[in-house]
Parts: structure tokens; C-alpha cells; sequence
């Protein structure tokens, strides 16, 4: 292992800021009561206002009216899982049993609608064009008398591209069709706020802002009907059952705290720095997703007649970590359903690599990289089988 790894994969997972740990360290050593009401314990009201105090700042940044509409969850997987399924039971024998999605979602949105499939609701799931957007018209398209719930997300995991989540919101609000949106990689990133663009459910996640990971929450607007899918406690207005996490729920609010435009911006340059460097100087590469559209950390370059995961390997041997495909699903042969959905082949998504940047990323990693992944697939086309004779040269 280097001492010194270039992370570059910061969509997966970030480093946690120092600040939010100091943030954190009360939480678990001196007030570490579960929440209580005003009618508990000195230390159990403490920890109840901490957690109210992080739920206030993570409302705010979302615009949200009421600190209430934000539930805790352990995460995005969580939070999409309550969305979907909440409103499912909810809506399922009293509206109707129809869902909308789009073919490039993350896979918690896509799997618990493929769940919610076998349990006898139709799925709709919305094809994308070759930079990923879903058409807003499709999605008014697809609305019928039975639909209950659209969940699409503010921005792909994989590729960057953002939605127009504006306009796909002011038909689902003009059909009376809920719209969820999974922010987890776009929260503290890209502008969002529910107080002026007509969403009922966001996901988001504290493991993509530099806070700890196992933690996330739900944006449920007002009003918004969710069943309580998961038994147990009264935890969470009764949305959720089991202990908050206190320390967790402190770090996220203080990781959103920290996230500025002006970070955002910075991170926006540096991407647009390695996305020119890497199409101008390195033959046979292919951008995935929107050039200017896109996520401010995220680049997404298909490297043809190479595989992703050899590049992944050597580039790790370099001291670089960046992920191949989808990050959560590396370790598997199947390509990328992305790359797919976007109209791309087995062999652009295998060749695919996702360079994705975080708080702690200088211009000196990105020329780095460039460098280290210009002699990589040098060296791996020059005794690859793949690669056409002409381009060995």
C-alpha cells in the first residue's frame, strides 16, 4: 500500500473531515444517551437536541419548510427503500399500483422497483438518451390514471449527468403524481431546493460530502403518505423504528455545513482539467455522460480496446484508486447498466473508468493520473488482442 494513495473515487465513499469528527466526539464519549423527550434524563434531552439541531441544518439545506421533513436513515439505501415501498403501501389499494423510473437509476432505486414488480405493481422504466437525460415528456408520457410515484434521479452515480428534475417535477405535481428524486451524489453539489422545485421524496446519503458513512436521510414533504415499512420503535415521527445515531446524524449535519459553491466550483475546474487533458492526449477515448451537465466532481472516460478493470489494477499499482463500471458492482463481469442504457456496447463499458473527485484533491493528482493512465493503456493496447493493428503504433 502507498503511504500516500491518490483517491479518486470519492463517489463511493469520501474521507471524513477532521472537523466533522471533532463535531462527532461529544456524542460518543460525554452525551451518548439515546434521544429522549423533555421528559427524559439530562443526558438523553441533550442528545435529543443535538439531533434536533442536525436535522434544522440538513432541512435548511434542502430549502425544506419544517426541520420535521427530514428523517434519519443509515443511508441512501435506506432512505430510497422508505421512499419507494412507503408510498407503495400507501398508495398501493387506495390509488393505484403503478411506478415510473428510469433505466440508468442507482441500484436501490431500481432493485426495490424491481421488488415492488414482483409483488404486483407495474414498472415503468424510461429509456435515456446517449448523454443520459430522461425526456420530462416521456415521463408525462408515461403518467396514466394508476401512477402513484415517479422516482428519478437528480444525477447519475456513474456517469454525472443532471436531470432537469424542474421540469419532470412540475408534471408529476400537474398529474398529482409523487416524485421522488435520489440526490446522494448531488446534495451539496448541484443547487436543490424543495421549497421551489415540486418534489415530495429526496434521498441523501453523508458518505458522498465527507461525513460518516451509515447515515443518510429522507426529504418527505408535509402531507406527503408514507407507511412505516420497517417494525420496531416510534423512532422518527414514526416513519422509522430503531435508535437514531446521534454522532452520525451530528457528522452529516456539520459535512453539509462545510460544502460550499465556492468547493464546488474549484472541484468543477479540476474536472474540466482532466477531462481535457485525458480526450486530447490519450487516443480512442470517449466521454460518458454531458460534457457541461454534469456532476462538478465526476468524469466518466471510456478507454477502447482496453479493459476497465486492467486499468483499475495498474493504476492502483501506480498509487491511484478510480473505479471501473458501476462502483458499487465492480467486482462482477456484467457491464455497466448505464454505459448500456446510454446506447453504449459491452466493450465501451468495460472500458469504462470513473475518476471522481473530492475535498482533498489537488491539480496535481489530476495531471498525475493523466500521466500514469496515458502510459497504462500505452502499454495495455500494445499487447492487447483487442486493439486494431493500426492503433499499436
Amino acid at each position: 500500500m502507498f503511504e500516500e494513495t491518490v483517491y479518486l473515487d470519492n463517489s463511493a465513499g469520501t474521507r471524513l473531515d477532521e472537523r466533522v469528527l471533532e463535531a462527532m466526539r461529544p456524542y460518543f464519549f460525554d452525551t451518548y444517551a439515546v434521544a429522549t423527550s423533555e421528559f427524559g434524563y439530562s443526558m438523553g434531552i441533550e442528545a435529543r437536541e443535538a439531533l434536533d439541531r442536525a436535522r434544522a441544518t440538513l432541512a435548511a439545506r434542502l430549502g425544506a419548510a419544517q426541520a420535521e421533513e427530514f428523517i434519519f436513515t443509515s443511508g441512501g439505501t435506506e432512505s430510497s427503500n422508505m421512499a419507494l415501498k412507503g408510498v407503495a403501501l400507501a398508495l398501493g389499494e387506495k390509488k393505484g399500483k403503478h411506478i415510473i423510473t428510469s433505466r440508468i437509476e442507482d441500484f436501490p432505486v431500481l432493485n426495490t422497483a424491481a421488488a415492488l414488480g414482483r409483488q404486483g405493481f407495474r414498472v415503468t422504466v424510461l429509456e435515456v438518451d446517449g448523454d443520459g437525460f430522461v425526456d420530462p415528456q416521456a415521463v408525462d408520457k408515461a403518467i396514466s390514471s394508476d401512477t402513484i410515484l415517479a422516482s428519478i434521479q437528480h444525477a447519475n452515480q456513474e456517469i454525472g449527468t443532471i436531470q432537469d428534475i424542474d421540469a419532470i417535477a412540475r408534471i408529476c405535481r400537474g398529474k398529482g403524481v409523487l416524485l421522488h428524486i435520489d440526490a446522494t451524489h448531488s446534495f451539496g453539489r448541484v443547487a436543490l431546493d424543495v421549497g421551489s422545485t415540486p418534489v415530495d421524496l429526496v434521498t441523501v446519503s453523508g458518505h458522498t460530502i465527507h461525513g460518516p458513512k451509515g447515515v443518510g436521510g429522507l426529504y418527505l414533504r408535509s402531507g406527503t403518505p408514507l407507511a412505516k415499512w420497517m417494525d420496531g420503535g416510534f423512532q422518527e415521527f414514526n416513519h422509522r423504528a430503531g435508535p437514531e445515531d446521534i454522532p452520525s446524524a451530528v457528522g452529516f449535519a456539520a459535512a453539509a455545513e462545510l460544502m460550499t459553491d465556492e468547493e464546488s466550483d474549484l472541484l468543477g475546474g479540476l474536472r474540466d482539467h482532466l477531462l481535457s487533458r485525458a480526450l486530447a492526449e490519450i487516443p480512442h477515448t470517449s466521454l460518458n455522460g454531458h460534457r457541461t451537465k454534469r456532476l462538478p466532481q465526476n468524469g466518466n472516460i471510456t478507454f477502447h480496446y482496453v479493459e476497465g478493470e486492467s486499468i483499475t489494477l495498474q493504476l492502483d499499482m501506480r498509487g491511484f484508486a478510480v473505479s471501473t463500471g458501476s462502483a458499487c458492482f465492480s467486482k462482477s463481469l456484467e457491464a455497466s447498466h448505464v454505459i448500456l442504457g446510454i446506447g453504449g456496447d459491452h466493450e465501451r463499458a468495460h472500458g469504462s473508468v470513473r475518476f471522481s473527485l473530492g475535498r482533498y484533491n489537488t491539480k496535481q493528482d489530476v495531471d498525475g493520473v493523466i500521466d500514469a493512465i496515458a502510459e497504462v493503456v500505452g502499454e495495455l493496447r500494445a499487447i492487447s488482442p483487442l486493439t486494431p493493428d493500426d492503433t499499436k503504433g
